[in-house]
Protein backbone atom coordinates (compact mmCIF):
# COMPACT_ATOMS: atom_id res chain seq x y z
CA UNK A 1 0.00 0.00 0.00
CA UNK A 2 1.12 3.21 -0.68
CA UNK A 3 0.36 6.05 1.69
CA UNK A 4 0.05 9.84 0.75
CA UNK A 5 0.36 12.53 3.10
CA UNK A 6 -0.74 15.83 1.63
CA UNK A 7 1.43 19.40 2.30
CA UNK A 8 0.11 22.65 1.57
CA UNK A 9 1.60 25.95 2.45
CA UNK A 10 0.31 26.67 6.01
CA UNK A 11 0.39 22.98 7.34
CA UNK A 12 1.08 22.37 10.77
CA UNK A 13 4.31 20.01 10.92
CA UNK A 14 3.70 17.66 13.51
CA UNK A 15 0.36 16.70 11.51
CA UNK A 16 2.35 15.73 9.04
CA UNK A 17 5.69 13.82 10.80
CA UNK A 18 3.63 12.43 13.32
CA UNK A 19 1.93 9.83 11.31
CA UNK A 20 4.48 9.95 8.77
CA UNK A 21 6.93 8.00 11.09
CA UNK A 22 4.29 5.87 12.32
CA UNK A 23 2.77 4.67 9.03
CA UNK A 24 6.70 4.24 7.62
CA UNK A 25 8.24 2.41 10.74
CA UNK A 26 4.96 -0.05 10.74
CA UNK A 27 5.34 -0.78 6.90
CA UNK A 28 9.33 -1.32 7.71
CA UNK A 29 8.12 -3.74 10.00
CA UNK A 30 5.87 -5.51 7.53
CA UNK A 31 8.46 -5.84 5.25
CA UNK A 32 7.52 -3.07 2.96
CA UNK A 33 4.50 -3.79 2.74
CA UNK A 34 3.63 -0.06 3.47
CA UNK A 35 5.46 3.10 2.22
CA UNK A 36 5.07 6.95 2.41
CA UNK A 37 5.46 9.60 0.73
CA UNK A 38 5.01 13.40 1.05
CA UNK A 39 2.52 15.33 -1.98
CA UNK A 40 1.60 18.01 -3.02
CA UNK A 41 -1.57 19.23 -5.48
CA UNK A 42 1.22 20.71 -7.83
CA UNK A 43 4.53 17.93 -7.23
CA UNK A 44 7.47 18.28 -5.87
CA UNK A 45 8.39 21.21 -4.37
CA UNK A 46 9.68 23.15 -0.93
CA UNK A 47 6.31 23.56 1.19
CA UNK A 48 6.66 26.11 3.81
CA UNK A 49 5.05 25.34 7.18
CA UNK A 50 2.49 27.18 9.14
CA UNK A 51 5.54 27.73 11.92
CA UNK A 52 8.03 29.67 9.84
CA UNK A 53 10.58 29.12 8.79
CA UNK A 54 10.28 25.11 8.88
CA UNK A 55 9.65 23.70 5.57
CA UNK A 56 8.98 20.37 4.17
CA UNK A 57 9.76 18.68 0.52
CA UNK A 58 7.46 16.73 -1.05
CA UNK A 59 8.56 14.18 -3.76
CA UNK A 60 5.25 13.89 -5.74
CA UNK A 61 2.38 14.84 -6.71
CA UNK A 62 -1.13 13.44 -5.01
CA UNK A 63 -2.20 10.71 -7.52
CA UNK A 64 -5.29 9.10 -5.78
CA UNK A 65 -5.08 6.18 -8.23
CA UNK A 66 -1.77 5.77 -6.90
CA UNK A 67 -2.25 5.33 -3.67
CA UNK A 68 -4.34 2.97 -1.12
CA UNK A 69 -4.56 6.02 1.84
CA UNK A 70 -4.05 9.62 1.48
CA UNK A 71 -3.71 11.70 4.60
CA UNK A 72 -4.48 15.24 5.12
CA UNK A 73 -3.20 17.59 7.76
CA UNK A 74 -4.30 20.64 9.30
CA UNK A 75 -3.02 24.09 9.81
CA UNK A 76 -0.41 25.48 12.19
CA UNK A 77 -2.09 29.13 12.81
CA UNK A 78 -4.28 30.83 15.36
CA UNK A 79 -8.13 30.26 15.79
CA UNK A 80 -10.10 33.29 15.40
CA UNK A 81 -12.68 34.79 18.24
CA UNK A 82 -15.72 36.27 17.92
CA UNK A 83 -17.99 36.14 14.73
CA UNK A 84 -15.30 38.57 12.93
CA UNK A 85 -13.36 37.90 9.89
CA UNK A 86 -10.88 35.52 10.25
CA UNK A 87 -6.86 37.34 9.85
CA UNK A 88 -4.45 35.89 7.29
CA UNK A 89 -2.81 33.77 9.84
CA UNK A 90 -5.72 32.16 11.48
CA UNK A 91 -6.32 28.43 10.53
CA UNK A 92 -9.45 29.45 8.67
CA UNK A 93 -7.58 31.71 6.36
CA UNK A 94 -4.89 29.33 5.66
CA UNK A 95 -7.11 25.97 4.88
CA UNK A 96 -9.49 28.67 2.14
CA UNK A 97 -6.19 29.15 0.96
CA UNK A 98 -5.16 25.71 0.58
CA UNK A 99 -8.20 25.38 -1.42
CA UNK A 100 -7.70 27.66 -4.03
CA UNK A 101 -5.16 25.52 -5.17
CA UNK A 102 -5.33 22.65 -7.63
CA UNK A 103 -5.84 20.34 -4.31
CA UNK A 104 -9.79 20.55 -3.86
CA UNK A 105 -10.60 18.12 -7.24
CA UNK A 106 -7.70 15.50 -5.96
CA UNK A 107 -9.11 14.90 -2.76
CA UNK A 108 -12.91 14.75 -4.23
CA UNK A 109 -11.13 12.05 -6.78
CA UNK A 110 -9.53 10.55 -3.23
CA UNK A 111 -13.07 10.82 -1.50
CA UNK A 112 -14.82 9.22 -4.32
CA UNK A 113 -12.48 6.31 -5.14
CA UNK A 114 -13.98 2.91 -3.47
CA UNK A 115 -10.30 1.73 -2.87
CA UNK A 116 -8.72 5.02 -1.09
CA UNK A 117 -9.35 5.33 2.60
CA UNK A 118 -8.88 9.03 3.27
CA UNK A 119 -7.33 10.19 6.88
CA UNK A 120 -7.39 13.47 8.30
CA UNK A 121 -5.43 15.14 11.26
CA UNK A 122 -6.59 17.93 13.15
CA UNK A 123 -7.69 20.49 10.47
CA UNK A 124 -7.46 18.20 7.93
CA UNK A 125 -11.02 17.55 8.14
CA UNK A 126 -12.27 20.66 8.45
CA UNK A 127 -10.11 21.18 5.04
CA UNK A 128 -12.02 18.52 3.29
CA UNK A 129 -15.80 19.49 5.00
CA UNK A 130 -15.02 23.45 3.62
CA UNK A 131 -14.30 21.68 0.44
CA UNK A 132 -18.20 20.18 0.19
CA UNK A 133 -16.74 16.79 0.36
CA UNK A 134 -17.45 14.98 3.46
CA UNK A 135 -21.24 16.41 4.34
CA UNK A 136 -23.31 13.93 6.40
CA UNK A 137 -20.18 11.79 7.25
CA UNK A 138 -18.99 11.33 10.94
CA UNK A 139 -15.42 13.27 11.82
CA UNK A 140 -13.53 14.55 14.58
CA UNK A 141 -11.33 17.93 14.07
CA UNK A 142 -9.34 19.97 16.78
CA UNK A 143 -11.36 20.80 19.70
CA UNK A 144 -11.65 24.47 19.16
CA UNK A 145 -13.33 23.42 15.35
CA UNK A 146 -15.84 21.59 16.34
CA UNK A 147 -18.68 24.27 15.88
CA UNK A 148 -17.38 24.86 11.98
CA UNK A 149 -17.50 21.18 11.27
CA UNK A 150 -20.98 20.95 12.48
CA UNK A 151 -21.38 23.66 10.71
CA UNK A 152 -20.01 22.41 7.61
CA UNK A 153 -22.82 19.57 7.94
CA UNK A 154 -20.62 16.74 9.11
CA UNK A 155 -21.35 14.49 12.30
CA UNK A 156 -18.72 16.25 14.69
CA UNK A 157 -18.44 13.22 16.77
CA UNK A 158 -15.98 14.21 20.08
CA UNK A 159 -13.47 11.36 20.08
CA UNK A 160 -9.65 11.16 19.89
CA UNK A 161 -10.15 8.49 16.64
CA UNK A 162 -13.64 8.30 14.36
CA UNK A 163 -13.40 5.63 12.23
CA UNK A 164 -16.40 6.00 9.54
CA UNK A 165 -14.98 3.31 7.33
CA UNK A 166 -12.95 4.59 4.24
CA UNK A 167 -13.06 8.22 6.10
CA UNK A 168 -10.58 8.06 9.38
CA UNK A 169 -10.02 11.43 11.00
CA UNK A 170 -8.25 12.28 14.20
CA UNK A 171 -8.59 15.62 16.41
CA UNK A 172 -5.72 17.64 18.27
CA UNK A 173 -2.52 17.84 17.02
CA UNK A 174 -0.87 14.88 18.92
CA UNK A 175 -3.38 12.06 17.95
CA UNK A 176 -1.70 11.97 14.43
CA UNK A 177 -0.07 9.43 16.60
CA UNK A 178 -3.18 7.23 17.40
CA UNK A 179 -4.32 7.80 13.96
CA UNK A 180 -1.23 6.35 12.55
CA UNK A 181 -1.29 3.39 15.11
CA UNK A 182 -5.05 2.66 14.05
CA UNK A 183 -4.24 2.81 10.41
CA UNK A 184 -1.57 0.29 10.72
CA UNK A 185 -3.24 -2.21 13.05
CA UNK A 186 -6.78 -1.30 10.60
CA UNK A 187 -4.68 -2.02 7.67
CA UNK A 188 -1.33 -4.42 8.42
CA UNK A 189 -2.71 -6.13 11.19
CA UNK A 190 -1.91 -5.74 15.19
CA UNK A 191 1.96 -6.92 15.14
CA UNK A 192 2.90 -3.90 13.16
CA UNK A 193 1.03 -1.15 15.06
CA UNK A 194 2.53 -3.27 18.47
CA UNK A 195 5.79 -2.40 16.94
CA UNK A 196 5.63 0.79 16.34
CA UNK A 197 3.61 1.27 19.84
CA UNK A 198 6.76 0.04 21.59
CA UNK A 199 9.43 1.66 19.20
CA UNK A 200 7.64 5.14 19.73
CA UNK A 201 7.25 4.65 23.51
CA UNK A 202 3.34 6.05 23.25
CA UNK A 203 0.28 4.07 24.02
CA UNK A 204 -2.47 5.37 22.04
CA UNK A 205 -4.64 7.50 23.64
CA UNK A 206 -8.60 7.49 23.93
CA UNK A 207 -11.35 5.08 22.47
CA UNK A 208 -11.81 4.33 18.66
CA UNK A 209 -15.15 5.68 17.64
CA UNK A 210 -16.35 3.72 14.79
CA UNK A 211 -19.57 4.13 12.69
CA UNK A 212 -22.16 1.28 12.73
CA UNK A 213 -22.05 -0.83 10.61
Amino acid sequence: MLAQIVLFDGFDPLDVVAPYEVLHAGGAAADGALTVELVTAEGPREVTAGIAPLSLRAVGRLDPARAGLVVVPGAAGRMPRGTGPADDGSVPAILARALDTGLPPLLKEAVDRPDVCVATVCGGSLLLAMAGLIGGRNAVTHHEGMDALASAGVRAVRARVVDDGDLVSAGGVTSGLDLGLHLLERELGPQPALFVERLFAHERRGVVWRAPA
